[in-house]
């Protein structure tokens, strides 16, 4: 099983001529409401894939929440472990996107910020379980369950979004890191690591720091990694003609990834199943609606091209 301890929200997109200035209303001439938070969007990612997936987190007793459970139900994401708020209302995200594809975006936590680490039971962080995690729940809890995973055995990934300070013994129970190239960089820098600012450097050294195996994302460039082993991995991303909303491609990624390490492939073949994932997310709108089910991602795999492997 997936465990993918994260926030749930909904999403109010608002597609904008442009982006206001402070002080300033811009008119459209619609929005859109959609399902949304890295968790309720990675725990998706990972279902599609056909890979046993449940999602705790914490939702307001409101028709928002009901709507986006019942959504991620029907592709198959165990909810039972998502408690209810009685004081706060489901996470809330306002984005306003330019036509230039510019956005500004305002997160309310609302009631993912009573989510509890205590509400992943002991008996499912098995060794052949997965728990996947994000940064838009309170920090401490993650910490508190990624120190109870590592200690019963389940493999550990975190997807640094947004980047925010990790605790170096957080950062040692950890079997994966994955972070976008800005938030690696932030990342190095909080963790006091003086390197040149270069992608595989920065995963060389992020790996070394953690002992575990540190991924960082590119964007239309790919992602490159390092082992615990000290490999060093470059695997590209698949062309796409006409990039429509990058909104949903790190989600896919990260999803994607923690399905194929737990149906037990290794970490190239983990990357480059995510590689396809993050890239066909970037074909249509939204974040939810833009994921890639399993078939049409092996579909796509043999035009991912060449992944390249070295000794660090």
């Amino acid at each position: 099983m997936i465990i993918v301890f994260g926030s749930i929200n909904m999403d109010l997109m608002f597609p904008a001529d442009k982006l206001p200035e402070p002080g300033e209303t811009v008119l459209c001439e619609d929005y859109d409401i959609t399902s949304g938070g890295k968790g309720a969007n990675q725990a998706l990612a990972a279902a599609r894939m056909g890979e046993k997936t449940a999602l705790v987190g914490c939702a307001g007793d409101d028709g928002p929440a009901l709507r986006m459970l019942r959504s991620l139900r029907r592709d198959g994401v165990m909810t039972t472990g998502v408690s209810e708020s009685t004081e706060f209302l489901t996470g809330c995200a306002v984005v306003v996107r330019d036509k230039d594809g510019n956005k500004k975006i305002v997160v309310a936590s609302g009631a993912n910020k009573e989510a509890k680490a205590d509400q992943v039971p002991d008996e499912i962080l098995k060794p052949s379980n997965v728990v996947l995690m994000q940064m838009e729940m309170d920090p401490e809890q993650n910490w508190i369950l990624l120190e109870r995973a590592h200690e019963h055995g389940a493999k550990t990934i975190l997807n640094l979004a947004p980047a925010i300070h990790i605790p170096e013994s957080a950062l040692k129970k950890l079997d994966y890191l994955i972070v976008n190239q800005l938030e690696a960089r932030q990342m190095a820098d909080m963790l006091g690591i003086k390197v040149e600012d270069n992608a595989m450097k920065i995963a060389q050294a992020l790996s070394k720091q953690g002992s575990l195996n540190c991924i960082i994302t590119l964007g239309q460039q790919g992602a490159v990694a390092c082992s615990k082993k000290n490999d060093l991995i470059t695997v590209p991303a698949i062309k796409i003609e006409e990039i429509m909303d990058t909104a949903g491609a790190g989600d896919a990624y990260c999803g994607t990834f923690a399905a194929a390490i737990h149906s037990g492939l290794g970490l190239i073949q983990a990357m480059q199943k995510a590689s396809v994932a993050g890239s066909l997310a970037c074909l249509k709108g939204g974040a939810q609606d833009s994921f890639a089910y399993s078939g049409e991602i092996q579909e796509h795999l043999p035009g991912l091209g060449e992944v390249k492997r070295e000794k660090g």
